[in-house]
């Protein structure tokens, strides 16, 4: 059962089994924009959406040895106050209690901050540390 209370939250979370749960919080964890968010703050989509692809000719730069450590780190940094802001427009919700339920709550400012933070905190270090193992990355 779900505790899902307001429109901005997810839909899917109660109705979702098995392997299409696990595709939803899949895309729930790494794309940040929703329909919803997409249809209000035009401008802050549209930059959010030029940034993620900047990062993302970064994290490439990287693995090809062109960018330097320190550099990846600061786009990573930026990307993850823009998803901040995006997430708040479009998927204002945080989970409540374990990472396997189904109970979510509004999250405020801290609460997204808290979570796109740790999020992109491991996704980063798994990428980062790939890429220094590999060679392709110097610091």
């Amino acid at each position: 059962m779900s505790h899902i209370t307001e429109p901005n939250l997810p839909a899917w979370g109660a109705e979702s089994r098995g392997v299409a749960w696990l595709a939803h919080e899949v895309e729930d964890h790494l794309i940040p924009w929703s329909r919803a968010g997409l249809r209000r703050g035009k401008a802050l989509q549209i930059a959010s959406l030029m940034l993620a692809v900047l990062v993302t000719g970064v994290w490439g730069l990287a693995a090809n040895g062109q960018m330097r450590g320190g550099l990846v780190i600061a786009w990573w940094l930026a990307w993850s106050v823009m998803e901040v802001l995006v997430r708040l427009a479009g998927k204002p919700y945080v989970k409540e209690g374990v990472w396997w339920g189904r109970h979510y709550r509004r999250a405020g400012v801290m609460d997204m901050i808290c979570y796109v933070g740790f999020k992109n905190l491991l996704i980063g270090a798994t990428l980062f540390i790939s890429l220094k193992s590999l060679g392709m990355l110097s610091v």
